[in-house]
């Protein structure tokens, strides 16, 4: 496959700080890739120069095959275009925000009237484009911003954590709408986030991002099909542990990770591991469940997040586990706030390191 753009040893410094470290990536034509990190890790900044709003400080940048000459560089810029995390609008109609990029192109009304209804139904906001941007809720907003980059028809689609501090209905929508734009026009997206859930289910390809550097990139079902170190070291990743582990009679091992928690896993280690219960992996309950999980806890559910089809649940055990199931059992279940639950997973299920 084509490489859309592709960063060769590229470093990036404001001052003495290093931000990006000798960083290699590859965006190939019609995927969506995700970034993966915690904050400051370097994700905006691989975005920025990504979209040539700032240049490395070393390495080179190649744009479909074509090295990159950031001093002169507006030409290239017009192929590639960024969606911040904090949305800016104009104060004046959706229309007039969405068809700014294509008026500033000097685009002919007629064309630029059928680009900004075309990017609208993308989006799923048809039928807004009378409407005051900055008076739209802020998932309206941020799906303007997508549909005023949309409309520019780039190569290349870059997302700043374009689903962070929406409600999960609107998140759901965005995601939506990145995956149709994605399959329709086989736009290249490169999305930074920190969002597990979101990188195991929208992305083509995951790189990881840590101080600066990528540690680790391939299919999601890669990433997450093995306890990552890398994964691992993210203060994101759900049902992540450390613990004392000790070797059974049995040859299974216990491993303390604190709070009166105890954990089974097969395989047999001795001392401080690390731990991952695949979300997917857990069973959850209103009785104690009678089945071969050789761990299960009594707790209660301490936070819900509606994903659409699937309901993602924090439960406190002693420690907090991250479950997901469908909205269909949650709603069978009757499930709340507060409501005491038992989570049950195979001692198989748990990766560790």
């Amino acid at each position: 496959m084509t490489a859309t753009v592709e960063l060769k040893n590229v470093t990036k410094t404001y001052g003495d700080k290093a931000v990006l470290d000798n960083v290699n990536l590859q965006v190939q034509e019609g995927e969506i890739l995700a970034l993966l990190g915690p904050n400051g890790s370097g994700k905006t900044t691989i975005l920025k120069i990504l979209a040539f709003i700032e240049n490395p400080t070393d390495g080179e940048v190649t744009f479909q095959s074509e090295e990159v000459n950031f001093k002169k560089i507006e030409q290239t810029r017009l192929r590639s275009t960024l969606v911040f995390q904090k949305t800016v609008l104009f104060s004046t109609s959706v229309y007039n925000n969405v068809a700014y990029g294509l008026k500033v192109r000097k685009i002919p009304k007629n064309v630029i009237s059928e680009e900004v209804k075309n990017a609208l139904r993308l989006v799923r906001l048809e039928g807004f484009e009378k409407r005051p941007a900055r008076k739209l809720s802020g998932g309206e907003q941020q799906r303007v911003a997508i549909a005023r980059a949309l409309v520019l028809k780039t190569k290349l689609l870059l997302l700043d954590e374009p689903t962070t501090n929406l409600d999960p209905k609107n998140a759901a929508i965005v995601e939506e709408v990145i995956a149709t734009v994605n399959r329709e026009m086989k736009t290249a997206i490169v999305i930074a986030t920190h969002n597990m859930f979101q990188a195991k289910t929208l992305p083509t390809r995951i790189a990881l991002v840590n101080d600066g550097r990528i540690t680790e990139v391939g299919a999601p079902a890669e990433i997450f099909g093995k306890l990552s170190k890398n994964l691992a070291s993210f203060a994101a990743v759900g049902n992540t542990f450390r613990g004392k582990a000790s070797v059974t009679s049995e040859g299974t091992t216990m491993v303390d990770i604190g709070d009166g928690v105890e954990i089974e896993v097969t395989g047999q280690l001795q001392g401080e591991v690390s731990l991952f219960v695949n979300p997917q992996d857990i069973l959850l309950s209103k009785t104690a469940l009678k089945s071969s999980a050789r761990n299960v806890f009594k707790g209660r559910i301490v936070e819900i997040s509606d994903l659409g089809a699937l309901v993602k649940l924090k439960v406190d055990v002693g420690k907090v586990f991250a479950v997901q199931i469908t909205k269909r059992s949650f709603n069978e279940m009757g499930l709340n706030l507060n409501t005491e639950v038992y989570v049950a997973f195979k001692a198989s299920s748990v990766q560790m390191l």
